[in-house]
């Protein structure tokens, strides 16, 4: 289910004095296009924990996979509260994007194929999945299980370096 385009807030803090908001559809576009993201979550005794990882930007929401007992999958079961992030190392130049918002896993099948597609579509053969028991199973050598989150957004950021602005939804 798509989301109603949020209205965009410039932060004038952070932004130069003729800075215009960064479009809905162009930070979409930055989610949509990455090929990497960086995962940020909480350890249970407190320290950060970040990872780097493949996601799919589908219908408003951010969706990622892992295994089970990996460290990133066991921060989210004690604590949800995450932030997703991508975008350029450049410093004058690229829009970077900050999704913050709760993790939850994804167990519904029919939702589980279509996020499966969107991998397949985006990043190929290597990322095909079967959909069984609420779970990816790869396809390929190992046959690796992995869980599925959605990252539904609280707050997106999106800092556009080459227009010196930052610009915040709330949902």
């Amino acid at each position: 289910m798509a989301i109603d385009e949020p209205v965009a807030e410039l932060d004038p803090r952070f932004s130069a004095p003729d800075a215009l908001p960064t479009s809905w559809l162009r930070m979409e576009k930055a989610l949509r296009g990455a090929e990497t993201y960086w995962l940020s979550s909480v350890r249970g005794d407190g320290r950060p924990h970040v990872s780097t990882l493949l996601a799919v930007w589908l219908d408003g929401a951010a969706y990622f996979c892992t295994g089970e007992d990996e460290q990133k999958a066991r921060n989210i079961q004690r604590s949800p509260l995450c932030a997703l992030t991508t975008g350029s190392n450049l410093l004058n130049e690229g829009l970077d994007v900050v999704v913050e918002g709760t993790a939850e896993q994804i167990s519904e099948e029919s939702v589980l194929r279509e996020i499966a597609d969107s991998y397949l579509d985006k990043y190929g053969e290597a990322w095909r999945f079967e959909v069984r028991d609420g779970r990816f199973h790869g396809t390929g050598g190992g046959g690796n299980v992995a869980v599925v989150y959605r990252i539904r957004p609280a707050k997106i950021l999106a800092f556009d370096k080459g227009g010196s602005s930052q610009t915040r939804w709330r949902f």
